[in-house]
């Protein structure tokens, strides 16, 4: 890929929408595939209650729109200012409570996961039904789009073309709960018919690259949670 192509894929503009500044790709097709549309706010005149505690708003009692949700609350109910990185919103921003939970738990993946999977992992992969697997590094693209694979050859998967994600656990930790080993992914290649499959799985743990791949596989797994609700938003 060009140094012209890949800066206009990283390219950001700063908006400004009725929910606040966001810092969003210069084109759309370069977004996130974690990324969430802003929703419809629910018209002022359809509602003239509280959506949550039906408090009648007035002079006194004012209404506020979830930035998340786009449902119309009281300041009581509507009172939180969490980060929505999903919605590439620059400040933090007003959410219910019920949004505000969800985004606090979403912020743990901005925090930790995302830069376990930029940094990458080492791995043993197996393309299809070969039988001789391959050691590369995999890592996500710096604009999430992508998983990279270098090792004796470079891949590259969209984020969007991956179908299903199965973790793969072995033995069992001191605290009685699996670990993670390797990963089971399916994707689909443009042109072609067939649904391609690679297996990842961690190699021998040597300076701490199994426990590497283990975090990756983790962080991979949220990920894949986050990208199942980008699509059935």
């Amino acid at each position: 890929m060009s140094s012209g192509v890949a800066a206009r894929r990283d390219a950001k503009k700063l908006v400004r929408s009725p929910s606040g500044l966001r810092m969003v790709p210069e084109h759309r097709a370069f977004g996130s595939p974690f990324g969430l549309e802003e929703p419809q706010w629910v018209p002022d005149k359809e509602c003239p209650r509280c959506m949550q505690c039906d408090a009648k708003f007035d002079f006194i009692t004012r209404k506020h729109h979830c930035r998340r949700c786009g449902k119309c609350f009281c300041d009581r109910c509507c009172s939180q200012k969490v980060p929505l990185r999903r919605m590439c919103f620059v400040d933090p921003v007003r959410q219910c409570a019920d949004c505000a939970l969800v985004s606090h738990r979403e912020a743990e993946f901005y925090d930790k996961q995302l830069k376990v999977l930029l940094s990458g992992a080492t791995f043993l992969v197996t393309f299809g039904d070969s039988e001789k697997p391959e050691t590369m590094v995999c890592r996500l693209s710096s604009n999430q789009r992508c998983l990279i694979l270098d090792g004796d050859s470079h891949h590259e998967i969209e984020i969007a073309h991956i179908c299903t994600v199965q973790i793969l656990t072995e033995g069992f930790t001191p605290g009685g709960s699996t670990r993670a080993a390797g990963m089971l992914l399916q994707y689909t290649v443009p042109g072609a018919e067939a649904v391609a499959q690679l297996r990842l799985a961690a190699g021998e743990d040597a300076h701490g690259s199994k426990r590497q791949a283990a975090a990756w596989l983790a962080a991979m797994h949220k990920a894949t949670k986050l990208l199942y609700e980008s699509r059935d938003q």
